[in-house]
């Protein structure tokens, strides 16, 4: 299942001449073909290969993306979504060339309902504007990926985070979803209702899409109340194993955590360079409980017992918001932090999920093939939920470090999946794991060809992504 970028490329399609002059009259300076825009518009944050598209689209509403669909239609030239270039499996890549629809200037707040804890946004909207935006309601938005992502691509990615084992996903946070179809069509899949039986889920069906199906244009969403109280420990452990088994059996007792991620030593060590912090250079978890005062003080008890059972030593708290942002800064800079290990490289971020009473299996064999081999690597995990990642620095310089990545990241997929899980739980398929997602689901990926046959039959979106036609 090593990534192959000559087997990604599609035959070229491109824009045909007389398509570029139509929307360049039409658009004006919102389209452009120039080579700087449409570089940064093929390339993403992971290890993949870039692929430029021809030309770039700026939308500023439904209406126009519809218009620019229906013009590409015609001339059956392939439309790729994008939103703020975060993805890391090749997910918006040009791979048959053509048009990239950029929607991050689409970032308008429609409403906002408190009574109703749910608001509607376009897709450009960052989950850190629309946080800032909430600030004096009371309410905010949990799912949060650390990258500075709009949501428009978190729901096309079905996207998750630090937050996800007690607010859920994408999937559990979108209501209802506004989407111009491969023919120019806008439909909307759902009203504001928080349940509904009324005929087939269209909201889940486009919610991870990856712009395949469908271009999403505007978004409710849930929102939760901002809990009366936080904390936030930072805990370092004798063993990765300790660390493991402490959130196994968090999970199990039903404690809330509203977060818990694992960073393995080489990560603290990362850290420790990145962040001029002072952590111990060891396995830790960063751990945030939400609720009332009586109640945090509970379950840090809890907590305390659970850690110092499995080796846990010391944890360092904060309850200050000031503190716990910079604890937390420090944990979304992890990527950043990795790459200053080993200046001049690019990273490789996998991404597992497996159920949680396999986790300490999954991890403590993924850290064994990482010491018996010669990357530097390192792990941080969402573990509550059963989802982390390995970051593979790879020396561009290097093709022996490709191999190698190549290597141990087949055999981390091949051991979530012989675990029931999933070789992804959360950065999607792009093109980096469609060999991955055939051996998975097998039979439901040929469903999914189906699907999309029957929306988008001239395969106009996003072509070459989640699964091959």
């Amino acid at each position: 299942m090593s990534v192959d970028a000559k087997h990604a490329r599609l035959p070229y399609r491109g824009i045909q001449p007389e398509l570029k002059q139509l929307l360049a009259e039409r658009f004006g300076e919102a389209f452009t073909t120039a080579d700087a825009i449409r570089e940064q518009h093929g390339r993403g944050e992971g290890y993949h290969q870039s692929f430029d598209p021809d030309a770039v689209l700026f939308a500023q509403s439904a209406e126009q993306v519809s218009a620019v669909v229906k013009l590409c239609a015609e001339h059956r030239t392939p439309i790729i979504p994008y939103g703020a270039g975060t993805s890391l499996e090749g997910n918006f890549a040009a791979l048959a060339g053509g048009l990239t629809l950029d929607l991050s200037q689409m970032d308008r707040i429609i409403a906002v309902n408190s009574e109703d804890m749910d608001c509607t946004i376009q897709p450009g909207v960052t989950r850190i504007q629309l946080n800032e935006y909430l600030r004096d309601t009371g309410l905010f938005f949990p799912v949060d990926p650390g990258a500075t992502a709009t949501i428009g691509g978190m729901a096309a990615t079905r996207a998750s985070g630090t937050n996800a084992v007690r607010y859920g996903t994408m999937r559990e946070n979108v209501i209802a979803l506004e989407v111009v179809l491969a023919d120019g069509r806008i439909v909307r899949t759902a009203r504001r209702a928080r349940k509904s039986a009324a005929g087939y889920d269209l909201t889940r069906l486009f919610v991870g899409s990856e712009g395949t199906l469908g271009i999403i244009t505007e978004i409710t969403l849930k929102l939760h109340g901002i809990p009366e109280a936080s904390a936030v420990a930072v805990c370092p452990f004798d063993s990765l194993e300790g660390a493991v088994k402490t959130v196994i059996q968090m999970i199990q007792m039903g404690i809330p955590i509203a977060r818990v991620e694992l960073l393995d030593r080489a990560q603290m060590r990362a850290l420790n360079l990145w962040s001029k912090t002072q952590h111990a250079e060891r396995d830790t978890l960063f751990v945030e409980f939400h609720g009332s005062e009586a109640g945090i003080a509970e379950q840090i008890e809890m907590f305390k017992a659970l850690a110092v059972d499995n080796g846990g030593r010391d944890p360092v708290w904060a309850s200050s918001p000031e503190e716990r942002s910079r604890l937390w800064k420090a944990r979304h800079e992890a990527l950043y932090a990795s790459m200053a290990l080993r200046p001049g490289s690019r990273p490789w971020t996998t991404d597992v999920c497996v159920p949680i009473s396999r986790l300490a299996e999954c991890i403590l064999q993924t850290s064994a093939d990482i010491e018996a081999s010669s990357m530097t690597a390192t792990m941080v995990g969402h573990v509550g939920d059963g989802n982390f990642h390995v970051v593979f620095l790879i020396d561009p310089n290097r093709p022996e470090d490709f191999v190698e990545a190549s290597r141990l990241n087949d055999r981390l997929v091949a051991r979530a999946q012989a675990m029931e899980g999933t070789c992804t739980g959360e950065h999607g398929i792009g093109w980096g794991k469609i060999d991955a997602l055939e051996a998975e689901l097998s039979e439901g990926v040929a469903v999914m060809r189906s699907i999309k046959r029957t929306l988008d039959p001239d395969n106009i979106l996003n072509p070459g992504k989640i699964f091959r036609l």
